[in-house]
């Protein structure tokens, strides 16, 4: 036996020289490798007398050797491998040679390679590659991970939808509409003199009688209406440009810098624009610090949250500082005046002041519901904003801008006012979900419907005094805000 594998190792080394002989004759390439130029100007003369006799059998090809087609086998000729080769003939099939054997691997092995078995290797052996399902490898991660937590692996499970959440959405428009209008005659009939709410609703038919409505109360109804309608529509848009929940008017600067104007305006005697001027010079100087905050947030042709929200911070610790200079500079009298518009008030409602603010607050409560898709997208984030067609950086300027609108123009005729653009989005959000499709109305509805419960509480509860309407919204939304924080917290783990 050992005699006959010793001559078929000689035979299949024989017929390798042979065909590697051939190759060097047909192929071009192979003359260049030391053993082609050899075989080619010295053939063996043993290959003469082999080749009429042995069957042709493709070489081992070296790596990187071009490997020719193997030509179609004539009839009758043995095919290597099959179950019809004759006794003596070389069988390359690795599984079929005897341990021990030197096999070629027709794909990469040079001669004399010992190619190892490529039967499928049992059982437990180390080279096996894992061929665990991955439902079995997820289970035991989950394991693992149960494992250190000390307890059952749980699968998370997402927060179940709020029942009615849809009618809700539909019904939340139209509930707060009634609910305004039902605050409004609220409003106008109780006070220091009571009118009954036939009569205020007679007297919105017939506008000479019942002075006491025209004169005093319509003006301060519309004027609560349209400055929480534009506090809450300008945080709405700030907490929506900027991504974050705690984004509010104040943080662009426009409220310290109308306190910086009005301020001012009080302590310096301004009289250009006769009663108008510490209206005019709040107006101004809070449109003037939003743009002075944007400006020196931007570079490069584009803002950064972060920056712009920094640069608000910087921005309004200053004004407040002169609001503070102009404060110890001010007499008793000033005082008074400086200490009721820093706290809000709604005591110098009339109609000149409702006509002048209604102007700037109409255009952006229309315009503002125009960004109502770029602010959902922006929810996903700037970059993915801007892949899905939104102009990020002109969306976050028309938002700044409608809000310093809106807010310059409540604080010169109402003063400071807290907490209204903060608290009312989020109470909104909370029962309609973030879509500033519906947010937005609804918190220019809400808003309005706030201040007139705050106005009206401020005027009757220390009767005949009247409190500062910012202390009371301040007081009131505290308390309300930290209980929504608490069970949003609790319920969902942030805010929806």
């Amino acid at each position: 036996m050992t005699t006959q594998n010793a001559a078929t190792r000689a035979s299949h080394s024989a017929r390798a020289a042979v065909t590697a002989a051939e190759r060097v004759n047909d192929a071009p390439d192979a003359a260049t490798t030391e053993e082609g130029v050899q075989q080619q100007h010295a053939p063996d003369p043993v290959t003469a007398a082999l080749r009429a006799t042995t069957p042709r059998q493709a070489a081992p090809a070296e790596e990187g050797t071009p490997v020719p087609d193997p030509a179609p086998a004539e009839e009758g000729t043995p095919v290597p491998g099959s179950a019809c080769v004759g006794e003596g003939a070389l069988v390359p099939n690795p599984a079929l040679a005897e341990e021990g054997t030197v096999v070629p691997d027709p794909a990469s092995a040079g001669e004399g390679t010992s190619v190892p078995d490529p039967a499928p290797a049992e059982e437990g052996d180390e080279h096996t590659p894992d061929a665990a399902p991955k439902a079995e490898r997820a289970k035991d991660a989950r394991d693992a991970v149960a494992a250190r937590r000390g307890g059952v692996y749980e699968a998370p499970r997402s927060p179940a939808p709020r029942p009615g959440r849809a009618a809700l959405k539909l019904a939340l428009i139209p509930v707060l509409s009634v609910l305004l209008a039902t605050l409004c005659v609220a409003s106008a009939g109780i006070g220091a003199v009571h009118v009954p709410f036939d009569e205020v609703l007679a007297a919105l038919v017939q506008p000479g009688e019942h002075q006491i409505l025209w004169q005093i109360r319509f003006p301060r109804v519309t004027l609560a209406v349209l400055v929480g309608a534009a506090l809450a529509v300008a945080g709405a848009g700030m907490q929506g440009v900027f991504g974050n929940p705690l984004a509010e008017p104040g943080v662009i600067g426009v409220a310290s810098g109308a306190a910086v104007g009005a301020v001012g305006a009080i302590v310096l005697g301004v009289s250009a624009f006769g009663d108008w001027s510490v209206a005019v010079s709040a107006f101004a100087t809070g449109l003037i610090t939003t743009f002075i905050v944007y400006g020196m947030a931007r570079s490069q042709g584009r803002t950064e949250v972060v920056t712009l929200v920094l640069t608000g911070v910087a921005i309004n610790a200053i004004a407040w500082a002169i609001v503070g200079i102009f404060t110890f500079m001010a007499d008793d009298q000033q005082l008074r005046s400086i200490t009721f518009w820093n706290l809000g008030t709604l005591g110098g409602a009339t109609w000149p002041v409702v006509a002048a603010v209604t102007p700037f607050i109409a255009a952006g409560l229309i315009l503002t519901p125009l960004l109502s898709r770029s602010f959902d997208l922006l929810a996903l984030g700037e970059r993915g904003a801007r892949h899905l067609g939104v102009d990020t950086e002109r969306v976050r300027l028309a938002a700044i801008f409608l809000a310093s609108l809106l807010t310059g123009a409540s604080v010169a005729a109402a003063g400071a006012i807290a907490f209204v653009g903060l608290v009312v989005p989020h109470l909104i959000r909370l029962l309609a979900g973030p879509g500033h499709r519906i947010l937005l109305p609804a918190s220019a509805l809400a808003g309005g419907c706030v201040l007139l419960l705050a106005d009206l509480l401020a005027r009757t509860v220390v009767v005949p005094a009247e409190l500062p309407i910012g202390v009371l919204t301040a007081l009131l939304g505290g308390p309300f805000f930290l209980v929504l924080l608490r069970r949003t917290r609790g319920e969902q783990g942030g805010w929806a």
